[in-house]
């Protein structure tokens, strides 16, 4: 007690500059800990693996091969989103990664950096840094430094790790599975309650990813030219590779031999091409030849594979196989022209404003908002089965209506100028009946992203996919019957055919903020569960992309164990997850950590969809019943104290930091949709957050 006493009388004597010092020394020693902390997991959890997978898999009586079939069926991208949860400015990241690189080296017997410094004085040198550098940011983030935050990510972690992964997964399951392990992102395309996402925005996301990812083939390729210095003196080359070389434009006297530097050339020269075609000017180690751009990044791809199987017959193989070349198939083959496939998200009621506004302009429907679900769908569906567009570039439109045009026509001219993998899905955030994906529908048919099947085409067809983010407790348990709805229109159905699956995203932050954390839990549980079955009877592959990560109410923890932890029939070897604000640093802060996460949640989804269940079906119905019991006391009382105790909304504001998250710099969207400090009018982000 004497201690106490004196630490308090200790703590008010400090002046206002000795306690931010005070306060600053124990973030940094927390910093550190966790850092350390952060290090023994990674170092305990290094059997989350592929191979670690395999064993598995083999003492259960599933063979390699089976495995890899899953594989070469898959897809499984981690998608990064602006969500506003990294407090930290990426100064301060970038010391702190510094430091786990350190720990790593060290882990492994080091004594010294590559550069020669003691790695113990390294680590007090960044640990220095650390202390005198300002931790938080003093202006607001614009959408552009969000894309500029999540494009170092994408460009110099998930760009140079995912081929070395694949490298490594060819040797265990001694075949070569397709490219199922793909990058995705939000920033640039999530409008939801973001009045600063635009067409604008859209396209500086895509041109400054795309731009990335062909400077990255560029240096590939310029390297690859230096290494394959074959003759053909010494070695022979297949037909292809011979007109490569011959078309490529290289006329070098002391290159006459080397067919493969030749071919090269002409094809540094067509990506070069492909870069001015984009950017509007030419790279920054222009090509020596004259190229024709690319038309498709599968034209690249197959470019490159005619120089691998040449190299392979020619006795070659390992040149073919693997290294450099091996890498670049990779990265084109899962990155394209595009680096991270884009998604287009908006609130439903925005949708419902927009899609209304153009019927009343358009002389179809006076006040659709007044007519019901059945009218409303009878309606959608007519307007999708014209050729007639509701738009007119006479008429005059809302600040709303036209931005939302505006999205989704630079969503069109982007599929063109970066190939249709860019932008592929559109989720409807709020989503509550069927008539809210149809309102998709009618909005990207304006752009021509949605073609009715009168357009020339014997069945509707879309190169973007509507899909349902399913988020409050209420709508987890209308997703099947929606769904099922969905599903049985014809015109739905040419189109998850021609996909191969219809996705369903399900939200975790809004259903904790919605229901409580049990019930939020279990409530995705017997949702995804019952997606499964509807899916199932409709004989359509279900895809369900997981809005977690990061804070325990939004489903945080590792990805391995919540991957597994799904219900049995949910995976099947497709799975979408959003990775967000602090969470992105903390996995994929260094190539080594973003490299071990990957194989994880690869080497989960493996497990998920070929191991049974555990568990008995009698003691599973028991669970069942126990479960729903406990979800529905959870989540009337839950609701009791958060929005029908009075007091509560002041008490929550004054014993939590939510204020000051809120005057945080860290995001462009607004803390709250609206300017109500009413809990229900809060985002589920700061909720969870704070």
């Amino acid at each position: 007690i004497g201690d106490a006493a004196a630490m308090d009388q200790g703590l008010e004597a400090l002046s206002l500059d000795d306690t931010l010092a005070f306060v600053r020394g124990f973030m940094l020693f927390s910093m550190l800990a966790n850092l350390a902390e952060d290090r023994q997991g990674a170092t305990t959890n290094l059997r989350d693996d592929l191979a670690m997978a395999l064993e598995r898999l083999a003492s259960k009586g599933i063979a390699s091969p089976q495995a890899a079939a899953l594989l070469d069926s898959a897809l499984i991208v981690p998608v990064l989103t602006a969500h506003p949860t990294e407090v930290m400015r990426k100064s301060m990241i970038d010391h702190r990664n510094r430091i786990t690189e350190l720990m790593q080296q060290r882990d492994l017997g080091h004594v010294e950096t590559p550069e020669g410094d003691l790695i113990e004085q390294a680590i007090l040198r960044q640990i220095a840094l650390l202390w005198q550098t300002r931790p938080l940011r003093r202006e607001r983030l614009y959408v552009a430094d969000e894309v500029d935050i999540a494009l170092a990510y994408l460009r110099d972690i998930f760009l140079p790790t995912l081929p070395t992964l694949y490298s490594r997964w060819e040797r265990l399951l001694a075949h070569r599975p397709k490219s199922f392990l793909r990058l995705g992102t939000w920033i640039g395309g999530d409008r939801d309650g973001n009045p600063n996402v635009t067409a604008q925005s859209l396209q500086l996301a895509l041109e400054r990813s795309s731009q990335a990812v062909l400077i990255y083939y560029l240096d590939a390729l310029h390297a690859l030219g230096a290494e394959l210095s074959i003759s053909t003196e010494l070695a022979g080359t297949t037909d292809a590779v011979a007109r490569l070389a011959e078309q490529s434009g290289d006329i070098n006297v002391a290159r006459r031999d080397e067919p493969y530097r030749r071919a090269i050339t002409g094809i540094y020269a067509r990506v070069a091409a492909t870069y001015q075609r984009i950017m509007g000017r030419p790279p920054t180690r222009p090509a020596s030849v004259v190229g024709e751009p690319y038309q498709s990044a599968d034209e690249l791809r197959v470019n490159l594979v005619d120089i691998a199987h040449s190299l392979s017959q020619g006795g070659a193989g390992l040149l073919a196989t693997g290294g450099a070349l091996g890498r670049l198939i990779r990265a084109v083959e899962t990155c394209g022209f595009h680096l991270a496939t884009l998604d287009l998200r908006q609130n439903a009621d925005v949708h419902l404003r927009v899609v209304a506004e153009l019927l009343r302009v358009a002389g179809v429907e006076g006040d659709y908002q007044k007519l019901d679900e059945t009218a409303r769908i009878a309606l959608l569906r007519h307007e999708l089965a014209s050729e007639r567009l509701l738009a007119s570039p006479f008429a005059t439109y809302s600040d709303e209506t036209r931005s939302e045009l505006a999205i989704v026509h630079a969503a069109a001219r982007a599929q063109v100028v970066y190939g249709s993998g860019c932008i592929t899905t559109y989720l409807v955030s709020k989503c509550e009946s069927v008539s809210d994906l149809l309102e998709i529908n009618v909005l990207l048919k304006e752009a021509g992203l949605y073609r009715p099947a009168n357009s020339g085409t014997a069945e509707p067809s879309a190169t973007v996919m509507a899909v349902p983010l399913f988020e409050t407790i209420t709508d987890l348990e209308s997703a099947p019957r929606i769904m099922r709805a969905w599903l049985s229109l014809p015109e739905v159905r040419a189109i998850t055919d021609a996909r191969g699956n219809q996705e369903v995203m399900v939200g975790y932050s809004d259903s904790n903020k919605d229901g409580g954390y049990l019930t939020s839990v279990w409530s995705l549980n017997q949702a995804t569960q019952a997606l499964a079955q509807v899916f199932k009877e409709q004989q359509t592959p279900l895809q369900i992309f997981h809005g977690r990560g990061g804070a325990v109410g939004r489903g945080g923890g590792s990805s391995f164990a919540a991957i597994r932890a799904q219900p049995e029939g949910t995976v099947q070897g497709r799975i979408r997850i959003t990775e967000q604000g602090e969470v992105i640093a903390a996995k994929y802060g260094t190539r080594a950590s973003a490299a071990q996460n990957l194989e994880a949640i690869t080497a989960a989804t493996l497990l998920a969809s070929l191991e049974t269940a555990a568990i008995a079906p009698a003691d599973a119905a028991r669970f069942s019943v126990a479960m729903d019991t406990l979800s529905r006391e959870a989540f009337h009382s839950y609701r009791a104290l958060v929005y029908e105790t009075e007091g509560f909304k002041t008490f929550f504001r004054q014993m939590t930091p939510l204020a000051e998250i809120a005057e945080l710099k860290i995001g462009s969207r607004p803390a709250s949709r609206t300017k109500s400090d009413r809990i229900e009018d809060l985002r589920a982000i700061p909720w969870v957050f704070s």
